[in-house]
């Protein structure tokens, strides 16, 4: 599978072309017509870890409904989206809608001011599902999926930190 994906980061937007095969259990990866020594594990639901030419990463990825991938690693925010129509933009949420029990994420730490959700509600793919507010700014949480709220981790004005379980939806 190839794949045009621009990345756009703290400091540079660039378009990279991305092809992956699968060869047994494993990935073989090319960047920009490059081999790249890369090993990636799904640590958690929507977190990879990746060992790219010997150095560890682990990355939170959370799709949004536009279609972009929000990715972060560290301190570092990145963003990716797939040029190719076919593969993504075309089927907007189908393509992004994961399958099975999903918890939701604290992308970074803040403080939970709104909840929009309660646990039994069904929702959409893309649904707001609360609002957490960090270095003044308020982000307001999706769901990875349509499905139901299966259970509440926090409450109105509870501080959380990134990687904090928000909630689940199944």
């Amino acid at each position: 599978m190839k794949f045009e994906v621009h990345i756009t980061g703290p400091s540079d937007k660039k378009l990279r072309t991305v092809e992956l095969e699968r060869e047994a259990d494993r990935w073989k990866i090319s960047l920009d017509g490059q081999q790249v020594g890369a090993d990636a594990v799904e640590i958690d639901s929507n977190t990879l870890s990746l060992l790219l030419e010997g150095q560890s990463y682990e990355v939170r990825i959370t799709p949004l409904p536009d279609g972009v991938l929000k990715l972060q690693t560290g301190l570092q925010e990145f963003t990716a989206e797939v040029v190719d129509p076919r593969a993504w933009r075309g089927r907007r949420h189908g393509a992004l809608e994961v399958e099975g029990r999903q918890q939701v994420v604290a992308p970074m730490p803040g403080k939970v001011i709104r909840i929009l959700v309660q646990a039994g509600d069904k929702v959409e793919a893309g649904q707001g599902l609360l609002v957490v507010e960090a270095m003044k700014m308020q982000n307001e949480i999706r769901s990875p999926k349509g499905g139901t709220i299966e259970r509440l981790h926090v409450k109105e004005g509870q501080p959380v930190n990134a990687g904090d379980v928000l909630c689940i939806v199944s």
